[in-house]
């Protein structure tokens, strides 16, 4: 065995050897090979800048909107450049949890109680260090939706609330019940066509800060809710601006999209999973209502929406469900800025359910669109663990806002 193992060794080395010259004289020291290697970076690079480095997409309602984000906001005027090595859509949505990095925060918990006797969690970040915006009182105020099964501990989260650190503001993520590791008290969960909790979370805020500028950010299921929750109140509400990332306009082409095979295989069924676990940690609670035994069979998102929470929230039907769920309709009565970051390769939200001629039709409304980014990807640099066009966008938008809002009344 020991000699078995000596020569296996040698053979390895020589192997070793004999390749590493044949690389050096054979490809390199000929010329071919680095010929052959300049050559395709060439074509690359030319193929990259041509046809994935691309100017969003900027669709306005009014001319004002269009002139103010271009003075104040420039990110969205100027060229996304997706990460050379990962631009396609599935891959920037696949990587971006792994890669991006996670911020230390350290959050103050509160538990809110709502009208039906269940409870909200609710994570502050105070920023009490602000060094911009010392008077607690008048501290611009930042709400963060996460998304579907979103936590305030999601790496975007973390991202948008150093990016409001280093503004000065202070930020208050809203979990959405059960999923932040607090007890429900009523069998009720959420969903982003019932914005009654948000409406309960935005009043108690704006009650304990009247006086600072009041801000939202939504992400993907997030966003949903934050435009539904816009459409529906219009202009009366305490929110000044908002801001939505990788929202799904149309829940019936989201669904489509995401029961392609390798869209299933990718995302909806894991997705189906997360939303079986989180209800499943309350399962007592359900018992009376809903056939927990057939919700845990099922295998899409849109078999869990229908036997779970069209049935929560008492819709007669999945079809009522998502037609309700949709923001697109309620798009036409937002009544404050909101600027909506879209990725037209985004799996979870195509491109032919972006409700453009809609957003011409609003001065309030501004989407941005890219070529690429994904779900809530949008990576971009060699290695993208910082700092994402995203974060990038919700930084110069909400200080845009914030400190020239009053140039938009």
């Amino acid at each position: 065995r020991q000699c078995l193992a000596m020569d296996l060794r040698m053979l390895s080395r020589e192997l070793s050897l004999y390749l590493e010259h044949q690389v050096r004289v054979g490809f390199f020291g000929s010329g071919v090979g680095l010929s052959l290697i300049l050559g395709f970076s060439v074509a690359y690079a030319c193929y990259y800048l041509s046809s994935i480095a691309k100017k969003p997409q900027l669709v306005t309602g009014g001319e004002s909107f269009s002139r103010f984000l271009q003075d104040h906001c420039p990110v969205v005027t100027e060229t996304y450049y997706p990460t050379v090595w990962c631009w396609e859509g599935r891959g920037q949505t696949l990587l971006r949890p792994f890669i991006t990095s996670k911020p230390p925060v350290q959050y103050r918990n509160e538990l809110i109680k709502t009208a039906d006797g269940g409870q909200i969690s609710l994570d502050w970040f105070d920023n009490d260090n602000s060094t911009c915006y010392m008077d607690a009182s008048t501290r611009p105020t930042i709400l963060l939706l996460p998304g579907l099964t979103g936590t305030s501990k999601e790496s975007y989260i973390l991202h948008m609330i150093h990016l409001s650190e280093e503004l000065g503001y202070r930020c208050v993520v809203f979990n959405n019940r059960g999923v932040a590791g607090e007890n429900l008290l009523t069998p009720r969960t959420y969903c982003c066509a019932n914005t009654e909790d948000l409406e309960t979370v935005i009043h108690h805020v704006h009650s304990l800060y009247s006086s600072a500028p009041f801000l939202a950010a939504g992400v993907s299921m997030g966003g949903m809710l934050l435009l539904n929750y816009l459409g529906k109140i219009g202009s009366k509400t305490p929110l000044m601006a908002a801001a939505t990332f990788s929202v799904g306009w149309n829940t019936f082409a989201c669904s489509e999209s995401l029961e392609k095979p390798l869209n299933w295989l990718l995302f909806n069924y894991y997705l189906t999973t997360c939303l079986q676990s989180s209800v499943n940690k309350h399962r007592h609670m359900f018992v009376k209502q809903v056939d927990m035994d057939h919700v845990m069979k099922a295998k899409s998102i849109r078999e869990f929406d229908k036997r779970f929470t069209s049935v929560m929230f008492g819709y007669q039907t999945i079809d009522d469900y998502y037609t309700d769920a949709s923001p697109s309709p309620r798009l036409k009565s937002v009544g404050i800025p909101v600027l909506c970051l879209n990725s037209v390769d985004d799996v979870f939200s195509p491109s032919h359910a972006i409700p453009i001629e809609t957003a011409k039709q609003n001065p309030n409304v501004a989407l941005v669109l890219t070529s690429y980014g994904g779900h809530i990807g949008f990576l971009e640099g060699i290695w993208p663990r910082q700092s994402t066009y995203m974060d990038r966008v919700f930084k110069q938008f909400v200080q845009a806002m914030v400190e020239h809002g009053h140039e938009l009344s």
